[in-house]
């Protein structure tokens, strides 16, 4: 067995949606796979299907902004699959609304799971890492980062996540970690549905308009984030650390 396919990975928010696909693909690449989601029996269609392709998975049910749950999940991760190296900031929520109806509570939420989760999962992790020597952590960012009306909190929250990787990079790098963040465009989930209802539109209807616009002239699946998220957490992204990845089928502005 290769050391890649020893490494255990952790991908939070890996119930449904980016976070699943990312389970999946990592699994299939021969990692061992934390599943952590907020509830985790929400996290067993997952795990099964990691399990039933010959993969070893485990669920962990946790609060990412909780920094004492944090704590538990990742001691637990290390004590049953052994020492995280691989790190995938994925869970997310969204709160939308027009900046003079959003209020504080929805402001934080965000904040706390997005950009908390992500630092206080990266703090646990990262003393796995330096010791191994070896690190990969990937931060979900968003095309919204660039700005997207309705999702103040949400675009503050991934643009913020931008700079976090960029500074993990930099403090890391010695220790053989590195730090990426792949920035979603339209990706057909539970989160981009209800996007759809926000706005008062069918979901089929929503997709359809989406595709007008983006280049190659389709939305995106969950498996398409997957993929970068695979490249980066691998052997040979190695050199590649601080950046950006858009996977928006196309060229953003």
């Amino acid at each position: 067995m290769s050391t890649t396919e020893q490494r255990v990975a952790v991908v939070t928010g890996g119930a449904r949606g980016i976070g699943a696909a990312t389970a999946v693909r990592l699994a299939a690449e021969g990692r061992a796979v934390a599943v952590i989601d907020l509830d985790e029996a929400a996290c067993k269609d997952t795990v099964e299907k990691i399990t039933a392709a010959g993969g070893k998975a485990l669920a962990v049910g946790c609060d990412v902004s909780d920094e004492a749950q944090v704590e538990a999940a990742v001691t637990r991760i290390a004590e049953e699959l052994g020492a995280p190296t691989i790190l995938v900031n994925n869970a997310g929520v969204l709160r939308d609304n027009l900046l003079f109806k959003m209020s504080a509570s929805d402001w934080d939420t965000v904040m706390n799971v997005h950009l908390r989760g992500a630092f206080l999962m990266a703090k646990a992790v990262q003393k796995y890492m330096v010791e191994a020597k070896f690190g990969r952590i990937v931060n979900l960012s968003s095309s919204s980062a660039l700005g997207n009306r309705g999702q103040a909190n949400y675009s503050a929250a991934k643009a913020g996540l931008q700079g976090f990787t960029k500074t993990l990079a930099i403090e890391l790098g010695k220790f053989g970690v590195t730090a990426n963040a792949v920035a979603p465009g339209f990706i057909v989930t539970d989160m981009t549905a209800a996007t759809a209802a926000r706005v008062g539109m069918g979901f089929e209807e929503f997709q359809a308009a989406a595709a007008t616009q983006i280049p190659v002239q389709r939305v995106g699946r969950p498996e398409d984030i997957a993929g970068a998220i695979a490249y980066f957490t691998g052997e040979d992204a190695g050199f590649v650390s601080g950046q950006v990845l858009y996977v928006a089928g196309g060229p953003l502005n």
